[in-house]
């Protein structure tokens, strides 16, 4: 399967803010849509083995800031190519928290929805919630970043796939850390993880 087909199909870009008890998290999705109008609700997907998911099943709220045009590529490498069990997410951003205690940015952000899980779905790699939007207000005049205009203007081209004097031994997802030990990595490969494409893995380079 030509897995660059599936880029092809329109996506937003998110910041997906969650809490449990008085801990506070964050990731990247790029899976939103509204599924009905009374009352609101949207569905979202996320990686099952995020700790931002493990979080939302547990308190079963969470918040999303729909990225804006001015997004910069650091704001999406530090909510979406890190992990919240090893880094607070929220150190170096300014953010708020909506009346259920869950975090969003301020900056960067067109919009925010303030959402409850009214129910959920397990699909392999990712876990699907539908939820009921409690709230929602405008944030910015700016127009959202689609998945698409990320891929062209706001991610950094592919790191080349070498080092001078140093061997490629492996292959690590820069989502889930899922590593493959082979020297070549097919152009079609999907993590089995978290199901990111090739373009998400960075070499494993020799001592």
């Amino acid at each position: 399967m030509d897995q660059k087909a599936m880029y092809s199909l329109s996506y937003g870009v998110f910041v997906l803010g969650t809490k449990s008890g008085d801990r506070i998290n964050a990731c990247i999705t790029n899976t939103c849509f509204q599924t009905a109008a009374g009352p609101v609700r949207i569905a979202i997907s996320v990686i099952s083995q995020n700790l931002t998911c493990e979080m939302i099943k547990e308190s079963g709220v969470f918040s999303l800031s729909v990225l804006d045009k001015s997004c910069t590529f650091d704001t999406i490498k530090n909510f979406g190519y890190s992990s919240g069990r090893s880094v607070d997410k929220f150190r170096d951003f300014k953010y708020e928290k909506d009346s259920n205690g869950c975090p969003y940015i301020t900056e960067q952000v067109c919009a925010v929805l303030k959402c409850k899980v009214t129910a959920s779905m397990e699909l392999g790699s990712h876990t699907l919630f539908v939820a009921e939007v409690q709230d929602a207000k405008t944030i910015s005049s700016l127009a959202p970043l689609t998945y698409a205009e990320y891929q062209k203007n706001v991610k950094p081209e592919k790191a080349g796939q070498s080092r001078e004097h140093k061997k490629i031994i492996g292959w690590r997802c820069k989502i889930c850390g899922y590593e493959l030990m082979e020297e070549i990595l097919p152009e079609d490969f999907i993590c089995p993880m978290c199901g990111h494409p090739a373009e998400d893995f960075e070499p494993i380079y020799e001592q």
